[in-house]
This record gives C-alpha cells, structure tokens and sequence, in this order.
C-alpha cells in the first residue's frame, strides 16, 4: 500500500452558518501558491447552505469536511480540527476571511527562517480598506493572520470561557514554546460584517444576549469580552437552575413570555416559584441587554421559532405576557396578531421616543391599544401615553410596574461599615455610567472632601475622555472600581453615604407632553443602591414632573439638591442621612420583583376575566 502523504501544513477551517462566506475562503485556499496543504473544515452546526456551498470543493482530495450535530464553540471546533491535523504546521481560515496568494507561503517561510519561534503571523486588511503590518490595534492576533507549529496545547472551550480574547483563548499557551514573528507582508483579509464572532461578543453591537441567540446555546455561560466585565451565569444561576421546578399550583397560570426581559431576567422565577408554568416565545436579533431564551437559570419552556403559531396552540397559554423594550415591539406586535382570542398583556419600558426614531411607532401605539391589557414602568409613563392616546390607561384594565426589577434573592443581609466612619470624608457610588456628573461637579465635590466611587465598565469609548478629566482634576476623590455582581449588591455597596441617580435638570416644567425619557424613566440602578440601603442622590426638579423624584420623595428616600454646595452641607448632616438610609433599609422589598408578583398574577387575572367577559358579549 503507498504511503499516505503528509502535507506541510494543515488550514483548520472552522464555519458556522456562513454559507455565503465560505466559498470564498476555500476558493482563496485553492489559489495558494504554496499547494502542500490539507484544509479541516469543522461545520459547527450549521442550519443554513453550508454543506451545500463546500460540496463544489470536495473533490479536491485535501479538502475534508466534518459536521458536528450542535453549536460546541469555537474552541471545541479547533480542538476537533487539530486532533485530525496531519501537519507539523498549523494555519487558520475562518470561512468568512481571505488569504491572498502567497499568504501560506509566507508564513511558512518565516518559521523556516525563525527556527526558534513558535508562531509566525502576517499583516492583514482589516474593516474593509485598513491595514495592519501585525496585530490590529486593539484587537488579538487574529486568526486568519497567523501559522503556529503543532504542540500538544488545545484551545479554551466554552465549558471554561468564552471570549473573543485569543490571546486568553490559545495563543498565551504559545507564547512559552517561542517567539512569534512577523511576516512583514499584508497578505490575508479578516473581513467585516455583522455576523462576525467577536462582533456578537463586543457591546454594544453585541454581548453575551447576542452571542447566545445567534449560536443556539442552551447552556449558562462563563463570557468576557474585551470591552465588558466577565459574566459567570454558570455560579451565578447555580442555585436557581438546580433547584427542581415548582409543582404547578391548582390555580397556577400558564403564561406565555412573549419578546425579551432585559436586565434581571431571572426575576420572572418568582411567578414559577408560586406555581404558575412558564413558557418563553422570544424575539430575534437581540442587543446584549435583551434577555432572550434559553434562558441561563432554566424552568422556562422554550417554543420553537419555526411554527410558533403551532407551538402556542399546543401549549395553550391562559395568557401572553409581552415585553419588555424598544427591540421587541415588531415580534411582540405580530404575535399579538396571530393569537386573537388568547388574552394578551403589554408591558412597555424603553422607551417610546426610541420607537419613534426607529419607525416602530405605529406597532407600539396598536399594541397598547389593541392589547388586552397594559403595564407601565411608571405613573409618569402611564400618564405622558394618555397624551398620546386620550384616555388610553382608563379604557382596559392598567397596571403599572417597572419593568426590570430583581430578584429578592441578591437583597443580602449583612450591611459593611461606612467608609466614612474609618477616614471621616464621605464617599458616594454610582453602579454604572456617572450620567450628568461633569467634570467640574466632580471637581466641586472634591473640594468638599466627598469622594466619588464608580462601578461598571466605563474605561471604554465615550468615557475614557471624561475619566482623564475627572481625575486630572480630582486626583484623589475619583475612585473606578470593577463592575459589582448583584450577590455583591449589599455587601460592597452599603460601605457608601449615598448612591447617584442619574442628573440631570428637567425643562417639563409640569407639564407631562413636554416630558423626556429622564423625566419618565426609573432607572436600573434603584434597585442596586436600595439593596445596599443607600440614600438616592438627585438634582432637585421642583415643579417639574419626574418619576425618580417623585417615588423617592414619596417614600422618603431620596437626597435633593439644586448646588454641590447644597449637597456637601446635606450630606454633611449624619444625623439625617441616617434617617434616609434607615428608611431605604425598611423599604428595600418595593424594590424586589417577588414583592409584586401578587398584584401582578390578580392583574393577569383582571385581564383574563375582562377578556372572556367580552367574548361572551
């Protein structure tokens, strides 16, 4: 028997639903000018024409193609490809990039030439008509840009981390067997476009919502893209997915999650926890915030895209509960069409404005008013939509309820020392953005020794400009911190005086049409500063109408002010600031999605009834 060939190197083609991409990669292969070479295609999954599209290639013999049943990842696809690699060198051809001609030639030259390196890389066109000699700024070696000798190192796969960090992924393994060089020439394309995989991975084009969707993966996640924070939905949702699911109540509802659940998903366990059976109906293409199934914390029944309508009828939800933003109005919309008869519940967030720039209005405006019932995030919001449509809120049952809070789970216990009771100078947080804090304020604040303390990742694009400023100008009371997980809400939280809200001077002056989404909106991070029992800092809008204000003022806890000179003296009163933070203490439950569950299931309730009661007419 002649003796199997083996080639000088082995190009791992790993491919997921790039059917219109991939022709071109393999047609690039083919036109190598270095011939000695076998190509690994690992299809991971594919639903679309891609074994169709690599069919035309399959009689060139160095082509090999293997379809693997599921999405596993890219890093179990390569480590698939590898194990089948006959040669001493290894390349990489994603299906949506490019080689030029010599691109194989080159590489391997340069490890011939460098006897004592371990990977050798090329300069590569990048975002269309840039070029890069090497690595592109701000981004890892890519792929499609380098050749490594084959060792015994096989990639992270996504039972470990998913990452569009390559480094973190591989070539950190690399790095200790030799140098990596560079070839010197552009001589490959890592092509651009929507579908790319660290595009779905990168907020806020993408993230792990995104990323999910797009590959099918139904299992919780260890994520961490190089612009966010790492999210681990294996610990995080441990409890919660193990836990077995609750027998349903005689009672219990069947309900139909319709669209997506933004921040917090998990929350809607606390409805499954009571009894009633969950079923999730989602919406495609979500943006990283818009939670979609399979859901990471499970006892939610998914129905399958592909005849939905079917599905539902199969199921037979007691009622649709549609929600929750802007990105879902078109899905939420057209299945409030198709299941006419079913009772069909609208709750609407963020935001209205954002619909109408987006051209959604017109199905947002059928859905409050065709929908069988309606829940606003706020009495603002409820209010500023009976300007929109008159009378809307009074003519079918209306309800009202943030749209995102969370789970009482994360709302620990245990408070942590002030900072202030150990150095004497008072220190405020905001988890997220500092939205409306200028530089000078902040500078301000400093002068009267209160610090400012920021969670979130907020080192990235828009913000690295204001992060210089504030600490050109405070060096010493601007203090970043990692993003807080919500177990860690109460106990890394509480060591602060008081918590910011978003700033910002309203120009209604009471008069709910000339409202924005700041004078509507309650915003996420209520909930974290009342985990923790933190007073909620504000600019004072008197005679404006302002759902933050409004709800703190009510309730008794919030902190108001027109100067920074105002603020320092207010928060400079221990005696009262703890009133406030007592306060906040006692009424961290309003704050808990589980608090509102009975008034929502009676809501759902209400709707139902009132639906068979017009049926019946």
């Amino acid at each position: 028997m002649a003796e199997t060939h083996t080639p000088s190197v082995s190009v791992l083609v790993p491919t997921f639903e790039q059917a219109h991409f991939i022709a071109r990669g393999l047609d690039s292969l083919q036109a190598q000018s270095l011939i000695d070479w076998e190509a690994i295609i690992i299809d991971d999954g594919s639903e679309d024409g891609t074994a169709e599209a690599v069919s035309a290639f399959m009689d060139d013999a160095r082509i090999r193609y293997h379809r693997l049943s599921g999405n596993t990842g890219l890093g179990h696809a390569l480590n698939e490809a590898l194990s089948r690699a006959r040669a001493p060198l290894i390349a990489y051809l994603p299906s949506d990039d490019v080689y030029y001609r010599n691109h194989l030639d080159h590489l391997k030259a340069c490890l011939d030439a460098n006897h004592d390196a371990a990977l050798a890389y090329s300069g590569v066109r990048h975002h269309y008509n840039r070029h890069a000699a090497g690595q592109v700024p701000g981004f890892p070696l890519q792929l499609v840009q380098c050749m490594h000798r084959k060792c015994d190192a096989r990639w992270v796969e996504r039972a470990e981390l998913e990452s569009n960090d390559l480094e973190r992924l591989y070539w950190s393994l690399l790095r200790p067997l030799g140098a990596f060089v560079g070839s010197g020439t552009i001589s490959c394309e890592w092509v651009s476009h929507p579908a790319q995989r660290h595009r779905l991975m990168r907020e806020p084009e993408g993230g792990i919502s995104t990323f999910r969707s797009h590959y099918r993966i139904s299992e919780p996640l260890r994520f961490h893209s190089t612009v966010g924070h790492l999210i681990d939905e294996v610990a995080h949702y441990r409890p919660m997915r193990e836990r077995p699911d609750t027998p349903q109540a005689r009672d219990g509802l069947r309900i139909l999650l319709v669209g997506e659940l933004a921040y917090n998903a998990d929350r809607i366990l606390a409805l499954e926890e009571q009894g009633h059976t969950l079923y999730g109906l989602w919406m495609q293409r979500p943006y990283w915030y818009n939670t979609v199934g399979p859901l990471p914390f499970g006892h939610v029944e998914d129905l399958p895209r592909d005849n939905w309508q079917e599905a539902v009828r199969r199921v037979q939800p007691d009622v649709i509960y549609a929600l929750l933003n802007w990105q879902a109005v078109p899905f939420a919309h057209e299945v409030m069409l198709a299941t006419r008869g079913i009772p069909f519940i609208w709750h609407f967030k963020e935001g209205p404005f954002i619909c109408m720039e987006k051209g959604t209005w017109p199905q947002l405006i059928d859905l409050h008013r065709m929908a069988d019932g309606q829940i606003f995030s706020s009495p603002e919001m409820r209010d500023w939509f009976d300007t929109v449509v008159p009378g809307l809120s009074g003519r079918k049952p209306t309800h009202v309820l943030d749209g995102d809070l969370p789970k009482r789970d994360w709302f620990a216990e245990q408070r942590t020392p002030l900072l202030s009771e150990t150095d004497g100078e008072l220190h405020t947080v905001s988890p997220g953005r500092p939205i409306g804090l200028h530089p000078q304020h902040v500078a301000a604040l400093a002068r009267h020794g209160i610090h400012l303390h920021f969670y979130g990742e907020i080192t990235h694009g828009m913000w690295l400009e204001w992060i210089e400023k504030t600490q050109a100008l405070a060096p010493h009371h601007v203090h970043l911190h990692r993003n807080v997980g919500h177990a860690e809400w109460t106990s890394e939280l509480s060591r602060y005086d008081a918590g910011w809200l978003h700033v910002f001077q309203s120009a209604n002056g009471g008069e709910i049409r000339r409202a924005n989404w700041d004078d509507l909106n309650y915003p996420a991070r209520m909930s974290a500063l009342a985990a923790a029992g933190l007073p909620m800092l504000q600019q004072a809008n008197v005679g404006a109408i302002v759902a933050t204000q409004e709800f703190t003022r009510r309730h008794g806890i919030g902190v108001f002010f027109d100067t920074v000179e105002e603020l320092a003296e207010r928060l400079k009163d221990r005696q009262q600031m703890q009133a406030v933070r007592e306060r906040v203490w006692q009424q961290r439950h309003l704050f808990t999605f589980d608090h509102h569950v009975p008034a929502l299931v009676d809501f759902f309730r209400a709707v139902i009834a009132s639906a068979a009661g017009r049926v019946t007419r």
